[in-house]
């Protein structure tokens, strides 16, 4: 995938895009080591996004298309491991990728301030992605015993 695939105000402007979920099909939160995918569309359903959920991460991507389909990831939360930016620096547990012309989700950034509003309650977690990311209307994603 080409990382400047998309212009940064594009990407931005997907990224801020409000978005409802594609279908009503129940998603089981996944437990650890699990993973699900959630088809998300822009109000007007000219755009298709995923909500890809992991206990590890959680990250939305769009498709574009150009020479074939491509997968933008427009922003990713990471849990799982420091992550070392081109440039060298380092940055710790949780951080965020935001895509960045030229680069893709390749650079990560702090955690901005107000983001998380319980950063230890991976379900807490999951919406105040889904707010940061747009998702204006919520999927219906089902909350297990133990998550």
């Amino acid at each position: 995938m080409a990382d400047d695939a998309l212009s940064q105000a594009d990407a931005e402007t997907l990224l801020r895009m409000d978005k409802k979920p594609a279908t009503s099909d129940a998603f089981q939160f996944p437990d650890l080591g699990g993973r699900i995918e959630v088809p998300l569309v822009s109000r007007d359903e000219r755009e298709r996004f995923s909500l890809d959920i992991n206990r590890k991460r959680i990250a939305l991507t769009t498709g574009f298309q150009a020479r074939g389909r491509q997968v933008i990831v427009l922003a990713r939360l990471d849990f799982a491991a420091p992550h070392r930016n081109p440039d060298g620096t380092e940055v710790g547990v949780p951080h965020l990728h935001v895509y960045r012309e030229g680069f893709g989700d390749k650079w990560a950034v702090e955690i901005p301030t107000g983001m998380l509003s319980k950063p230890d309650d991976a379900w807490q977690v999951l919406h105040d992605f889904m707010n940061y990311c747009g998702v204006v209307e919520r999927p219906n994603i089902v909350r297990g015993l133990f998550s």
